[in-house]
């Protein structure tokens, strides 16, 4: 006598096989997210890739040229952005990397105060404030240098491989969607794994709008703030905030810390722009955010506060990105398992209402 029946052992094989690929994706965790961002960067790239597509003189039924030529308009927007902030960024980006530690022993004396009071005309009184509290948190700040002395490459090669993987999947994303359809579906469910695939494509899409969306609104009230209050390179700086929109957490505040930098820097009016920016990611966070994520996604704005929140407290940065797309996926699960489609040969009501209608 068997001790599991065939249904049983069937059972107990999935629950293996699905805790198997769980242990898998855990292990190999960092390596899976580097892939989904890439498949998110690739959604963010094609309605680009499609407008040239449908625009183009030449190569209209060709994908590969208006896909560079999209990346090379992408990579153009992002030089001229960091050369409106700073025409010799990349020399000296250089020279901090090569010289980080020498700049951490005098951010731990103090002696770089006197270095930027001098290049930007600050009275003696000013620089020994910055002295004096660089001194009291010097273990706080070797500490942070420390962590982006480990983390800057590993974030730099991520920000390299993440588009080379996006052109993959802009170039074969439909052949490598078709071959996952076929290796996972039976004849009997094809249609029905196809559907769950489009609607999946069309969630992401929606997605991928909303955080563009996001980003344009940044863009919007960054430029016009700055501009107010003074601010040298105003379009740069918005244009920054709007990219680093996509960014969960630390976008907004690497471009916070630096447009406060900037205008600290410069005698702009930082304390305002400060308390503007403080103003606007209140706003952002708890009212436009989820209002504008849950409409493309058909979410309930509070349950996108909740989603985040609870997504931040388990994976982090990465985890705050992730945590819409994973419970709007969760969604389209959740209404595929519970309306189930029809049976072959049995006409649903939608089917019958628009057959009646037409004959009317």
């Amino acid at each position: 006598m068997a001790i599991f029946d065939h249904r049983t052992a069937r059972i107990l094989t999935t629950i293996l096989v699905f805790a198997l690929v769980l242990a898998i994706v855990y292990v190999a965790r960092s390596v899976v997210i580097i892939f989904v961002f890439s498949i998110l960067f690739a959604y963010l790239i094609d309605p680009f890739v499609r407008f040239l597509q449908r625009h183009s003189l030449f190569f209209r039924n060709l994908r590969g040229p208006h896909i560079l030529e999209a990346y090379l308009a992408f990579l153009i927007l992002i030089a001229v952005s960091i050369h409106g902030v700073d025409p010799r960024f990349f020399r000296h980006a250089g020279n901090l990397i090569r010289d980080l530690p020498a700049v951490s022993d005098q951010i731990a004396t103090g002696e770089i105060a006197a270095k930027i009071g001098d290049r930007y005309g600050w009275s003696d009184e000013q620089q020994s404030r910055l002295k004096s509290f660089l001194i009291q948190h010097h273990e706080r700040i070797r500490a942070v240098v420390e962590d982006g002395q480990r983390i800057i490459p590993t974030a730099i090669g991520s920000l390299v491989l993440i588009p080379i993987l996006a052109l993959f999947f802009l170039s074969d994303g439909g052949f490598l969607a078709h071959s996952l359809i076929q290796m996972v579906s039976t004849k009997d469910n094809v249609a029905a794994v196809e559907s769950f695939a489009d609607e999946l494509n069309v969630m992401f899409q929606h997605y991928i709008r909303a955080k563009v969306i996001l980003g344009g609104l940044s863009f919007f009230y960054c430029s016009v703030g700055t501009l107010a209050l003074g601010f040298p390179h105003w379009l740069a700086l918005g244009v920054m905030a709007g990219v680093l929109e996509f960014i969960p957490v630390a976008g907004w505040m690497i471009s916070a810390m630096t447009i406060v930098t900037i205008g600290a820097l410069t005698h702009s009016h930082w304390i305002w722009m400060a308390a503007l920016l403080g103003l606007w990611r209140m706003l952002m966070d708890y009212w436009i955010s989820p209002r504008v994520v849950g409409h493309q996604l058909e979410i309930h704005p509070l349950l996108a506060i909740f989603t985040v929140m609870v997504g931040g407290a388990v994976g982090g940065i990465v985890g705050i990105y992730l945590s819409i797309s994973v419970i709007a996926t969760l969604r389209v699960v959740y209404h595929r398992l519970a309306s189930p489609p029809p049976l072959a040969g049995v006409p649903d009501a939608s089917s019958e209402q628009l057959t009646v209608s037409s004959s009317v």
